[in-house]
């Protein structure tokens, strides 16, 4: 077996989409957060995923991000581009947009709303490699897009070299752990962790990166977290981990009576950006909503208790 050289590691944050108080992107504001990512020490950047609300913004938007954070970073790390819609063809035309706007790689989940069988999955993702250029990362999201991508998929399209790598956030440990043994066979793919409370766990199972949507917030943490893990430390890890688990609980402040699980987290990462002075206005696509007083001073308190404020 060679020796692994997965081509993306470390800590790509999935970088959230700034709005302003008309709902167009934010383009200072994005340009600003881009800066406290590099800053951190981030090895990649992931625009237009789920943190990124992609499902929420038009393609003239997700254009606008994608110019901006390109041109933020400036070539320092790779940009991954969400390339999220519902079936192949119209991923072929984001995945075109991506590049022609100077993504480094294209991140693409399994056909959504449509019924799709396991097959014509396969069939997807090759489609996608044939008809593009940048390297893909298939994202396995079984909430938002109710297919599961299963280690055999996964590790039979990475043999063929259809994709080069992939972000978990299917929740599924034994699955993941598939993945990473199969993954020993594969030198240059890349396993990614999207489960930001349990990176630890997951680099000492084999991961090569996380994806943590918490890394907007705290990206200095999860690379003195990632650093540890590489460094074997894992007392250090530990204590980081779990100084990240409790400043996790914003995505608890929202009111779960008026707000469904994309506003608590997107609208907890946003409401926390704001308050650090990172991103003007915690503004999130409709139809979510804005934290109110209350939860904004959850969210504060919260910050104040692991010395982010």
């Amino acid at each position: 077996m060679s020796q692994r050289t997965p081509k993306y590691t470390g800590v790509v944050p999935p970088i959230v989409t700034p709005l302003d108080t008309n709902g167009e992107v934010d383009t200072v504001s994005l340009e600003r957060l881009v800066g406290s990512l590099l800053d951190a020490g981030v090895s990649g950047i992931f625009a237009l995923g789920s943190s990124g609300e992609s499902a929420y913004l038009t393609d003239a938007q997700r254009d606008t991000v994608l110019d901006t954070v390109v041109g933020a970073v400036s070539g320092r790390v790779p940009v991954m581009a969400g390339c999220i819609e519902t079936t192949t063809n119209r991923v072929v035309e984001r995945a075109e947009a991506a590049a022609k706007h100077g993504a480094d790689a294209l991140v693409v989940t399994a056909p959504f709303y449509t019924r799709t069988h396991p097959a014509e999955i396969d069939r997807h993702f090759r489609a996608v490699r044939h008809r593009t250029e940048p390297p893909i990362l298939a994202y396995d999201v079984p909430v938002s897009v109710h297919s599961k991508l299963s280690a055999d998929e996964v590790l039979r399209l990475a043999a063929d070299g259809v994709v080069d790598g992939i972000k978990d956030s299917s929740g599924d440990d034994p699955g993941l752990r598939d993945l990473v043994i199969g993954a020993r066979e594969i030198p240059g793919f890349s396993v990614l962790t999207g489960h930001e409370a349990v990176v630890d766990a997951m680099m000492l199972m084999g991961v090569d990166g996380a994806v943590p949507g918490l890394g907007n917030v705290d990206p200095a943490g999860y690379v003195r977290l990632m650093e540890a893990c590489l460094a074997g430390d894992w007392e250090t890890a530990r204590h980081e981990q779990e100084r990240l688990i409790r400043l996790f609980r914003i995505v608890r402040a929202a009111d779960p009576a008026t707000a469904g699980g994309s506003t608590a987290g997107l609208g907890a990462f946003k409401c926390a950006l704001a308050l650090l002075g990172v991103i003007d206005d915690p503004v999130p696509a409709p139809p979510m909503r804005p934290f109110t007083d209350e939860e904004t001073w959850r969210v504060r308190t919260i910050l104040e208790e692991v010395g982010l404020l």
